[in-house]
């Protein structure tokens, strides 16, 4: 059997390993539920305008969110930011959790990394 005869199964597995591989990243970054990408981007638009443009650049911006910091870890953080807006006790547990501080660091971190991406 001559070099490319033994090398022509090697490059089909390589082929089939690469496959694999980006379709497992490309699940990863795709993680989020539509309803919370919908929820994000009309926040943003709110937050940034009502134009076409500012549904590009958020849109963008999730993306860009969803591709650093898991959704398991965006929901914390939401959550987190949410409930510190409590008064009381409750509110207070969830400004001085040292998990809810970190998702958020987190989220924020990832937002100003879209910024700079998207806008």
């Amino acid at each position: 059997m001559n070099l490319a005869g033994q090398l022509r199964p090697i490059v089909a597995a390589l082929a089939v390993l690469v496959a694999a591989v980006s379709t497992a990243r490309a699940e990863e970054a795709n993680d989020y539920p539509t309803s919370a990408r919908a929820e994000y981007v009309y926040g943003c638009m709110k937050a940034n305008g009502e134009t076409r443009a500012a549904i590009e650049q958020c849109s963008c911006s999730i993306d860009v969110v969803a591709s650093i910091v898991t959704y398991e870890r965006y929901v914390t953080a939401e959550t987190a930011l949410s409930m510190s807006q409590v008064r009381g006790n409750l509110g207070v547990q969830f400004r001085t959790s040292e998990q809810a501080n970190s998702a958020v660091n987190d989220l924020r971190r990832a937002q100003a990394e879209a910024e700079v991406r998207c806008f």
